[in-house]
């Protein structure tokens, strides 16, 4: 318990912890293209109690990119939890959950025995590790990291984790603990060099004065009451399906309404997605039984309505299945090009994807290791179950052995070349971000020489009928876009107005080819790229 005159300030930040932020770091921002954090605002500062709730779908990255996104001067530790059954193992993700002051929790699909009892795991938390101390803890309500798309139901622990706080500190009545959700969304979590959005809600605060309902002996209903609240605060702000094929049709429809690509930052991307595929779910979801009392003209036009959009979402399935299938994009289609701009592209594209792979060939070798013991190790680990149980871990896969293998190349070669260590020391990483840099513009350049080709492979007649079913196909989505969904009438400029930093393109030609030689990072074109000399617009079968 707290004394009432008693300032909190937290616990003072390990060296580990401060190592393991600062490594990890640096690594999170090689493995993603581009990381944007939202609303970093809305963090309460040290000394405040703090639960950080998040969606949990990519295992142990999702803890790393939390302490990570966090600002130390909001909050100078995170404390961890994990899975007991990571604890205890001589292996480096072992050592690192242990080493970052992570607490162990037993799941029950772990102790099927009945023997995943946390209660004294909590406890201890609120006395001993933080909420009482003024820190913040990290706690994954879903229970469980998963791959497919739907946020699973929370469990309540988190909102009984806040009751028993403010009840053991009721005499307090200004006490007050914060509940901080969080929303992560990947563009393609396991992919090397795609990108992340973090987005920081409005904290939920309890204090003993203002939430007596929240004190023992306690109805739960309020603590499912909390508990609902909180996953709609976490749900509102990324996207959660009940099936793959439904974010695939909203990003094809938020492309169509505001073919902007990356001049429109992530969140506005992701915002918008979100509003299309909200749209599609209500639509797909059974209405329930309004009874004798309902307005049946209300209600049948409301199904009409629906069917409309049921229909327009599998019509833009069949459209992007064609698009994959000739292996192009939509912006290939929406502005045509004659086979005379497309022979001098495909010259222009040929030449400079040339250059870049020479230029970065002296840090791709280095990288050849790293890449070649990260894919042996992630074929091996996707081979020990189904897509579902496995998929949510390949991130955190390629994250440790990618470091492990980097740091390996870089000691080896620093050790071979000895008598110069003092100048490979730093020029062994400068060469392998290089090599990544512009293997990154080589890649993008193979992808559009090989879009270009198959534009000629595919022919005039039959893009001029693909063009043809997109204006109708973009008829429809702006209709629904603002007959129904209240979006802005002209995206392209209000989109394109709002944003910074985060964008991955500029306005403006003399700054936008400047900064396609920006040594920090790509100014990628779409915010589906992954390093793939493909489009990657399709999720794995088997996922749903």
């Amino acid at each position: 318990m707290v004394s009432p005159t008693e300032p909190l300030v937290g616990s003072p930040t390990p060296w580990s912890y401060m190592f393991i932020r600062w490594l990890f770091k640096f690594v999170l921002k090689i493995f993603y293209g581009t990381i944007v954090v939202e609303n970093t605002e809305n963090i309460p500062p040290r000394g405040t109690p703090c639960i950080v709730c998040a969606n949990h779908s990519n295992s142990l990255t999702d803890a790393l990119l939390l302490v990570t996104s966090i600002p130390s001067r909001r909050r100078n530790l995170l404390r961890l939890t994990a899975k007991s059954t990571q604890f205890g193992k001589k292996t480096f993700t072992s050592w690192l959950i242990e080493s970052a002051g992570t607490v162990p929790l037993k799941r029950r699909k772990d102790f099927p025995d009945g023997q995943a009892d946390n209660s004294e795991v909590m406890q201890h938390l609120i006395e001993a590790h933080a909420l009482e101390l003024g820190d913040a803890v990290c706690l994954f309500p879903e229970g469980m990291s998963r791959y497919h798309p739907t946020i699973a139901p929370l469990k309540t622990g988190v909102a009984r984790l806040v009751s028993d706080v403010l009840t053991r500190n009721r005499h307090n009545p200004e006490f007050e603990i914060d509940v901080l959700t969080c929303s992560i969304t990947y563009m393609h979590r396991q992919h090397f060099r795609s990108d992340v959005l973090v987005t920081f809600n409005s904290p939920m605060k309890f204090t003993v004065k203002d939430n007596p309902e929240l004190l023992a002996p306690i109805d739960f209903q309020d603590i499912r009451e909390l508990t609902a609240k909180m996953h709609h605060q976490i749900s509102s702000g990324t996207l959660d399906a009940p099936s793959w094929r439904l974010i695939r049709n909203a990003k094809l429809a938020a492309r169509l309404y505001a073919p902007l690509g990356t001049t429109m930052s992530l969140g506005d991307y992701v915002r918008v997605v979100r509003t299309f595929l909200e749209a599609f779910k209500v639509a797909e979801a059974p209405r329930t039984d309004p009874g004798s009392d309902g307005d049946n003209v209300s209600i049948e036009q409301e199904a009409r309505e629906d069917a409309k959009i049921v229909q327009l979402g599998r019509d833009l399935q069949e459209y992007q299945d064609q698009l994959v299938r000739w292996g192009i994009k939509d912006d290939r289609i929406r502005r045509p090009l004659s086979r005379a701009v497309i022979l001098y592209r495909l010259c222009i594209r040929a030449v400079w994807a040339l250059v870049l792979v020479t230029i970065s060939l002296p840090g791709l070798l280095l990288w050849l290791p790293v890449f070649a013991t990260t894919f042996v190790a992630v074929h091996q680990f996707k081979r020990t179950g189904p897509v579902w149980d496995t998929w949510d871990e390949i991130a955190q896969y390629k994250l440790t052995y990618g470091l492990i293998s980097g740091l390996a190349v870089w000691l080896l070669v620093v050790l071979a070349t000895f008598p110069v260590a003092l100048f490979t020391v730093p020029l062994v990483p400068a060469a392998m971000w290089m090599g990544l840099r512009w293997m990154e513009g080589a890649v993008a350049a193979g992808r559009a020489l090989a879009a270009l080709a198959r534009l000629l492979w595919v022919g005039k007649p039959a893009l001029r009928g693909m063009r043809e079913r997109r204006e109708d196909l973009h008829r429809r989505v702006m209709e629904l876009a603002l007959g129904t969904l209240g979006l802005p009438a002209d995206p392209e400029t209000h989109f394109a107005e709002a944003g910074g930093w985060e964008k991955g393109r500029v306005q403006g030609r003399w700054a936008s080819k400047a900064k396609y030689f920006s040594v920090r990072r790509r100014r990628k074109r779409d915010w589906n790229e992954t390093l793939r000399l493909y489009d990657q617009v399709d999720y794995p079968e088997g996922e749903d």
